[in-house]
């Protein structure tokens, strides 16, 4: 778009195209007598047909719908005439006021209507069919309008923006003024969407010390957050402390008081360590933790039966139905899962997790047993039933997530009605959902838990599966046996090399094998080569479709290597034209590969689900995109939740197995480069994998084992009331 000089200009509303209640974006037209007709977008939440109103922003070339006005803030302006007034009021603004009412009310009082609303709204009863209810009515419909005006000239007076200022009325009603300039920082703890940086500048501008304390238990507070993001369960006491008065630019000693304080409130809890350092939790953190071992600890109570299945005989059972032979280490986990109450397994690919998943959920169902599978994501949940033949869920399913109320239908009161619980990709899972997940699980049942502890660990904090591990209380079985099969894959074979410090077997001699590495060490040409190999080259050569069977996968989301960038390169192949939508700088067109990036429980679409667009309807404001095979109507306040997707981070790729990945690695991702980060993604390929970027990139991910330091107790929770 070609984006010209701030400028203010007056015009009305003529009509309302397109209004968002959640993120204050809307679309309407205007017109004034210097320029007849025009379209405005932007942070115009609460206008309506009829509005005067004085934009500030600029005008813009929209590659679709023309020249524009990008509006950044606007205000209403009181109607002047008798005629403006009554489209002012019967447009549907004040509920109990139609165009009939406002007639009658602009009859009685002229140019006077509004400022008699304002003052002295009693007097609305001397019109003819306003009685009490009515006026009841109509005050508090006049009162939010008149809410959320006021707090948006607040809010974007000191340069934050409108959504933020309707979001802080639904919160705090008519006192929304009051309570942000009393203290901006409860917007960060009780409006989403608004973190501490944002509040921490209103404060700025209306003038709260630095070192208040309001100020600084929001910065203790917003320090502990962030590291949850970064997939910390608590901070050491000191390190807290120092990372907030990095943030907060004021001196650790004057934190000690407002982090006893926070304590003393109990938005914060310190739980001493076996080191003697303090640790600092959230109080939603540490309950979750503690919960989760409590659960673990309960089962494990409950203790073994006895040898009431005979393992033997139900192994040689499933050999023979399988027609395999398992290996020792399969044998011992089906043994433990059979007899024990909690079991936990880990082994790379190739290692035959899957074939042990399938034996125990067929000799339970043998057994007349009712079995439970269930995975963190939809894609991983897909794979699972399609491994096992049997109905498997995402957790959230699995314990009826209530999006309403944001709570589980399945908990402690009401658990889930199974004899066994099988669960996948376990190293997906935060503390959180662990906790919900557990507290649904009945006394008398088998819990099993199946993952990769060598894979990158959950997005969300917590590290369940490597602490359930290094506790020594659970039981746990390591596959660590390669079947013959699985030898022959170079994927396979490379991972655990990878996996084991050495660097991946890459001669390229045989054009028909399934690991490949091409070197570029210039970064436009890695760039390029990586977008031929997913569009052309293997689309050609393998016979695989190059939006639904190949996945391009990097470290980072910036930089000409990084995600964003090669989705505009990819998109630019794959789907160079046809109709399309544009929301801010994102494109979509017909056939776009795209990704869900935020759970949608109305929808029933999910974080990380995969799909493609199919349909534009302009006089609905919605796209169809077709996931997993069912066709989504999705309306257009629910596209900024929606990403191109020809490529995605490694992180977004867990969970996934695509035919044939195409990895970018440079050292443009040097803070990036890891071992379990590489792992990870040669993990995704079924088929086929390239990795395209510079040897020294590649040497440098095998070489570095150091994983990110999560702090968590679970493992030290387990331990010591065991021990």
């Amino acid at each position: 778009m070609l984006r010209m000089s701030i400028t203010s200009l007056n015009g009305t509303v003529t009509r309302l195209l397109y209004s968002s209640d959640d993120s204050g974006w809307c679309a309407v037209r205007l017109s004034n007598d210097d320029r007849g007709a025009f379209a405005a977008t932007g942070p115009l939440l609460g206008v309506r047909e009829g509005d005067e109103l004085r934009l500030t922003g600029k005008w813009v070339e929209h590659p679709r719908f023309g020249e524009q006005f990008e509006a950044e803030s606007y205000v209403t302006v009181a109607p002047s005439t008798l005629d403006g007034i009554r489209k002012f009021l019967g447009t549907g603004r004040v509920k109990g006021i139609g165009p009939t009412m406002a007639s009658r009310i602009v009859d009685a009082f002229g140019l006077d209507s509004l400022e008699i609303m304002d003052r002295d709204p009693q007097r609305l009863l001397e019109i003819h069919g306003i009685g009490r209810a009515t006026l009841t009515k109509v005050l508090a419909s006049w009162e939010k309008h008149r809410g959320i005006q006021q707090i948006m000239v607040f809010l974007t007076g000191h340069g934050i923006a409108p959504g933020v200022a309707v979001k802080a009325y639904a919160k705090y009603g008519a006192a929304a003024v009051d309570v942000v300039r009393e203290d901006p920082f409860r917007l960060a703890e009780d409006v989403f969407g608004v973190g501490f940086r944002t509040a921490d500048r209103i404060a700025q501008r209306i003038g709260i010390p630095a070192d208040s304390p309001q100020r600084l238990r929001a910065g203790l507070l917003f320090t502990l957050s962030e590291a949850s993001v970064e997939g910390h369960v608590f901070l050491p006491r000191s390190r807290l402390l120092d990372e907030a008065s990095a943030l907060l630019e004021i001196d650790r000693t004057l934190l000690e008081p407002a982090l006893d304080e926070l304590q003393q409130r109990q938005s914060v809890v310190a739980v001493v360590r076996r080191d003697d350092e303090t640790a600092i939790f959230t109080l939603r953190l540490e309950a979750a933790e503690a919960a989760v071992a409590d659960h673990i600890l309960e089962l494990l109570s409950h203790g073994a039966d006895g040898g009431a299945i005979d393992v033997d005989q139900a192994v040689a059972w499933y050999q023979r139905q399988a027609s395999i032979e398992l290996a020792e280490n399969q044998r011992q986990a089906i043994s433990a899962a059979l007899n024990g109450r909690v079991l936990v397994v880990t082994g790379g690919p190739g290692t035959g997790k899957t074939t042990l998943v399938r034996g125990i959920t067929q000799i339970f169902g043998e057994r007349k047993q009712r079995v439970l599978l269930a995975a963190p994501t939809g894609r991983a949940a897909k794979r699972l039933a399609q491994a096992t033949g049997s109905d498997a869920r995402t957790i959230h399913r699995l314990l009826e997530f209530n999006p309403r109320s944001w709570t589980f239908t399945r908990d402690r009161e009401h658990p889930l009605e199974a004899d066994a619980v099988v669960v996948d990709e376990v190293s997906m899972l935060d503390i959180e959902l662990a906790g919900h997940l557990l507290e649904a699980i009945p006394p008398g049942c088998r819990l099993v838990l199946v993952g990769d502890a060598d894979q990158l660990p959950s997005v969300g904090p917590g590290n369940v599966l490597g602490d359930l591990i290094a506790s020594g209380v659970v039981p746990f079985v390591r596959l660590d046996h390669i079947f013959r099969q699985a030898e022959q894959s170079r994927i396979v074979v490379n991972a655990h090399r990878i996996n084991s410090g050495q660097m991946p077997i890459t001669d390229g001699t045989n054009p028909d094998a399934d690991f490949f590495f091409v070197a570029r060490d210039d970064p436009a040409e890695a760039a390029e080569l990586a977008v031929d190999f997913a569009s052309r080259r293997i689309p050609n050569h393998f016979h695989l479709d190059p939006v639904d069977d190949i996945q391009v996968l990097a470290p980072m989301h910036r930089g000409e290597l990084g995600v964003r960038r090669l989705n505009e390169r990819l998109q630019a192949e794959l789907t160079p034209t046809g109709p399309e939508i544009s929301v801010g700088p994102r494109r979509f067109r017909l056939g776009d590969k795209i990704m869900q990036v935020r759970n949608n429980y109305d929808l029933e679409i999910f974080n990380g689900d995969i799909g493609r667009v199919e349909f534009f309807d302009e006089e609905a404001d919605e796209m169809t995109v077709r996931f997993d095979g069912r066709a989504v109507a999705v309306p257009f306040e629910s596209f900024e939740d929606l990403i191109p997707a020809y490529a995605c981070t490694i992180h977004k790729s867990q969970g996934s197995e695509y035919p044939a990945v195409v990895i970018v690695l440079h050292h443009q991702h040097h803070i990036m480069l890891q071992r379990n980060l590489l792992y990870t993604a040669v993990t995704r390929g079924r088929r086929l994998v390239v990795i395209v970027g510079s040897r020294r990139a590649l040497a440098r991910a095998v070489d570095n084992a150091t994983q990110r330091e999560r702090f968590t107790l679970l493992a030290d929770r387990l331990a010591r009331r065991v021990g």
